[in-house]
């Protein structure tokens, strides 16, 4: 029996070991944060972002949105789904040893083969690369779980499922581009095609996780989509600069001095709210909730997504460079209000007392989707507008938000001292069994439980090693 190695924690700062056996990491580790791999690999992400909201940015800009809607939510589904899937497992399994770190490599390729078929995929709806650049990040995705199933004995089953559903939905992905390509796939035939394989990726953790919970960390998960969310306002951050360069170019405009102004103050009152919701507490309480609030998220990401590209659209507008001002102004509004009602959706339920209530966010919203026909005299208002309405938001949540109580630290997963709430997918780990009698996820979980309590392992079992 070989000798294995435990992972190496996150905050080691020493190159990572040859390779280790991939266990499960505790779902309460203390002080657990993102690691530098993973803000690595987040870079990429925003090579990608920066396409799309490119892409869609010209579209708006162009009078025709609507020809750009349905390519920006095809594409980036790719991109948040295989971003979401990356996360939630390496905060689950992240063992940061060589063979980890080279199939996120590979991974981080992908990425880039997938943004640099943006264009194409926009303008000629060729989606050649985004398929095969998606491909590429799933597949690696496949070797990881195969690595799980190997190493986590009472996670082999869930490991296993991932590992089967993501294969075999691969394979369909690369058939329905092979169909279209030769013209076997006709356009319509092929978006039904498309909304079917979304479905079947979405329902392939709810069927891998019925067999035993994955062990991910709530806060650790709270803070990756933090991290996501500040990359997405990243773009609106980008058409803020802009439109301050070129208000320096252009004498001071005061338009694109108001503009960019309140592009920056609307970016910063989402930040704030979106910080406002208790995330990892909330998961940490509700774990079941986890489909809902993760699932969530593609709403929220892609809203803040479109935001950029209705900011910069903005700014142009601003500098008298045409275009339809309601047009413009909602380009800005709907994503903002978009935003508003899924941080409700996301966030609702999971803290007895929310910082911010419903009722905030849905008179905001249907304020902030009045607000460019309310500016149509001055369309050079509607952001400051936007701006001030969901500032107003952020003011009513911090003065009449209700501090978190005994209740409240209860329900709580927090570190720190708080006792953690039993989970029911773990009780479930302990008490049943991983897989069918005989079966050698149920062999090795047999075995692993007999070293928890101090029974010496049975003669022959195997202990699974990568």
């Amino acid at each position: 029996m070989s000798t294995t190695s435990s992972p190496v924690p996150a905050d080691k700062k020493h190159i990572g070991p040859l390779r280790v056996r991939m266990r499960r990491r505790s779902i309460d580790e203390p002080h657990r944060a993102a690691t530098q791999l993973e803000l690595l690999f987040d870079l990429t992400f925003v090579v990608a972002v920066a396409s799309i909201v490119a892409q869609l940015g010209h579209a708006i800009s162009a009078g025709h949105p609507a020809s750009a809607l349905v390519p920006f939510l095809q594409v980036f589904f790719a991109i948040w789904w295989a971003w979401m899937n990356f996360t939630w497992f390496a905060s689950s399994y992240d063992t940061d040893d060589i063979p980890y770190r080279l199939l996120t490599l590979i991974q981080m390729v992908g990425v880039l083969v997938l943004a640099a078929g943006v264009p194409a995929a926009f303008e000629h709806n060729n989606y050649t690369a985004i398929t095969v650049g998606y491909v590429v990040m799933r597949s690696c995705l496949v070797v990881q779980w195969l690595r799980a199933a190997r190493g986590d004995a009472l996670g082999c089953r869930t490991a296993m499922r991932y590992a089967a559903g993501i294969a075999v939905l691969q394979v369909l992905w690369l058939t329905r581009l092979v169909l279209t390509e030769v013209g076997e796939l006709p356009e319509a035939t092929a978006w039904w095609t498309f909304l079917a394989l979304v479905v079947a990726e979405l329902a392939v953790p709810v069927w891998a996780e019925r067999a035993n919970g994955t062990p991910w960390h709530p806060h650790h998960i709270a803070e990756r989509y933090t991290l996501f969310t500040i990359i997405l306002l990243g773009e609106s951050v980008l058409a803020v600069s802009t439109g301050v360069a070129d208000a320096l170019e252009n004498n001071w405009r005061p338009a694109l001095i108001v503009i960019a102004l309140s592009g920056l103050v609307l970016l910063f009152t989402l930040w704030w709210l979106y910080e406002l919701q208790p995330a990892g507490d909330g998961l940490a309480g509700r774990r079941t909730w986890s489909f809902r609030w993760g699932y969530s998220h593609y709403a929220i990401f892609a809203s803040l997504a479109a935001l950029g590209a209705g900011l910069e659209v903005a700014v142009r507008n601003g500098q008298d460079h045409g275009g339809s001002p309601l047009v413009v102004g909602y380009a800005v509004a709907i994503p903002a209000a978009l935003f508003m009602v899924f941080l409700w959706a996301a966030h609702a339920g999971m803290s007895s007392t929310p910082q911010i209530r419903p009722g905030v966010l849905f008179t905001t919203a249907a304020a902030i989707l009045v607000a460019p026909i309310a500016t149509i005299a001055i369309p050079n208002a509607t952001v400051a507008v936007i701006a001030v309405v969901s500032a107003t938001a952020l003011a009513i949540s911090l003065g009449g938000g209700i501090p978190l109580g005994r209740n409240d630290l209860r329900d709580s997963n927090e570190l720190g001292g708080v006792e953690h709430p039993v989970n029911p997918v773990d009780v479930l780990v302990v008490g049943q069994a991983d897989g069918k009698p005989g079966d050698r996820c149920s062999i090795a979980a047999d075995q692993d439980r007999r070293a928890t309590i101090g029974v010496d392992p049975v003669e022959g079992d195997a202990d699974p090693e990568v």
